[in-house]
């Protein structure tokens, strides 16, 4: 016997209709099943508020909602689409459709918590039901923990328990899809007249950006596209993931994030791979990747008050540059004009295209936080502002890895070397020349430190250092000793 005669599935970043949580309760439990994704202006008014309206990510959202829209259009249904504030549109449009339960994926961002809360108190008020369900990781909250009951801080033996977790159920009871099409008979959608449409980019008040010309495909069937290209080469993944000039990476971050593709799906194809001979290497390292990521929200969710502030609370007492110096040291960083190729490169891989290679990710953040004396802080927002798969948990992660001020983070001594990162990453100068073209006459020796050329090398190139390309910020070795300086704070606390 069904539970429900009418259910409204809200859909947020899971822009999916296959092997989704919340759409598979719903449609198991229901007699009708209303899908809705909502243009969530507590979410877009603050970007176009920035400035920020030729933003890539809410292009290739409405791009995936489209395409949602036409596959459930296929069998009978279609997406609701609603452009306001979601807190005050779902209880709302539960009320209109009369719909008895409203069904979601979790959410563990703190802001989506506190409005999910809100939602299911308004939906109680009026007699419906909320249900959310696990969806975008394979493990959360409480699933992994010590043996003495509590959240892991440290990643290798959370890993070691999330792979014996997963071996012991051999993997099919977490990494099984939730078979959608078995129920689909019961989508439906309201009849209405005219019929529902979907709010172009321009009423939305954003412009298109370059995504297109990215080739960043958005939907499902861009998502699909990029797993099946990466299986053929996921057995090199872990030798060429760290350089930014080799096509290494899987490029799926984006469709994680927005969830145009299952986190089930990539960790079973990692799961299935680890025992398939010459390609088992390299899924291995992938999969300890999608580990992390489940660690990260594991942290949000334990520790939310990582979002505003270190996780180790000792970290909050260091000293950041201030005033107009930190102001002028930031903006050059952001600008990709260091002086420093390597780091300028990644940035302006960044603002260029929204996408920054991850072992850049994690030189461009050490250079910020421990060449340039800034605020984490300030990075991670700007990361925020501009990554195509900005995620809340791995951004937080990754700045407070970088800054020493997260859990299992680099020590505070340890402090990327940028030349030394570049001639391990770019040896050859091919990333650095397709972002600074004024560069490219240089050799593979002084392309990474081109104040270190020799007269004749820099007349022979082209290039006047200060007018061509910026003279470096600082010098590494005299930032390194002030950035040691700097810490000592929280060696002073580690000591007492």
């Amino acid at each position: 016997m069904l539970k429900f005669e009418k259910s409204l599935v809200w859909f947020r970043r899971d822009l999916r209709m296959y092997d989704h949580a919340a759409l598979y309760h719903a449609l198991k439990t229901s007699a009708a099943v209303f899908c809705v994704f909502v243009f969530d202006t507590d979410i877009l008014q603050p970007l176009l508020n920035a400035g920020l309206s030729a933003d890539r990510r809410v292009e290739f959202i409405h791009g995936s909602v489209i395409e949602l829209d036409l596959e459930l259009r296929k069998l009978g249904s279609g997406l609701l689409v609603r452009h306001g504030a979601a807190g005050e549109v779902i209880p709302a449009l539960a009320r209109q459709l009369g719909v008895n339960a409203v069904f979601s994926n979790h959410d563990y961002e703190p802001q989506a918590r506190q409005r999910d809360a809100d939602v299911a108190a308004l939906l109680a008020a009026d007699g419906r039901v909320w249900r959310s369900y696990k969806d975008q990781v394979i493990f959360e909250r409480d699933e992994i923990l010590t043996m003495a009951g509590q959240p892991f801080s440290v990643f290798t033996p959370y890993k070691n328990a999330w792979m014996k977790r997963l071996a012991a159920a051999d993997g099919s009871s977490f990494l099984k899809p939730y078979q959608v099409e078995k129920y689909a008979a019961r989508l439906t959608s309201p009849s209405s007249s005219p019929p529902e449409t979907i709010p172009s980019l321009a009423a939305l008040g954003f412009k298109k950006t370059n995504l297109r010309e990215l080739e960043i495909a958005p939907g499902m069937s861009g998502a699909a596209a990029l797993l099946e290209d990466f299986m053929e080469r996921i057995g090199r993944y872990g030798q060429s993931r760290d350089f930014p000039a080799v096509k290494g990476p899987s490029y799926l971050s984006i469709h994680l994030r927005f969830g145009t593709i299952s986190i089930r799906t990539l960790a079973r194809a990692a799961y299935q791979t680890l025992h398939q001979g010459a390609a088992a290497g390299g899924a291995a390292v992938w999969l300890s990747e999608l580990i992390w990521r489940d660690f990260y929200f594991m942290i949000l969710h334990h520790h939310p008050h990582v979002a505003l502030a270190a996780f180790k609370p000792g970290y909050d007492a260091i000293q950041w540059e201030s005033g107009e110096r930190a102001r002028s040291l930031f903006q050059a960083w952001c600008d990709g004009h260091t002086g420093y190729p390597l780091v300028d490169a990644a940035m302006l891989q960044l603002n260029q295209s929204g996408y920054m290679h991850n072992r850049l990710r994690m030189v461009a953040a050490s250079f910020l936080i421990k060449d340039l004396g800034i605020d984490w802080r300030w990075g991670e927002r700007y990361f925020a502002e501009r990554l195509n798969d900005f995620d809340l948990a791995a951004n937080n992660g990754g700045w407070q890895w970088a800054a020493s001020s997260g859990c299992d983070a680099q020590p505070y001594f340890r402090i990327f070397n940028p030349l030394t990162q570049s001639g391990k990453v770019d040896a050859d100068g091919k990333f650095i020349r397709r972002y600074l073209p004024q560069l490219s006459a240089l050799d593979s020796k002084h392309i990474h430190a081109p104040w270190l050329a020799p007269a004749r090398e820099l007349e022979r190139a082209g290039i006047k250092l200060g007018q061509d390309y910026p003279l470096p910020l600082v010098q590494h070795d005299e930032a390194r000793k002030a950035t040691l300086l700097r810490y000592g704070v929280v060696k002073k606390m580690n000591a007492e």
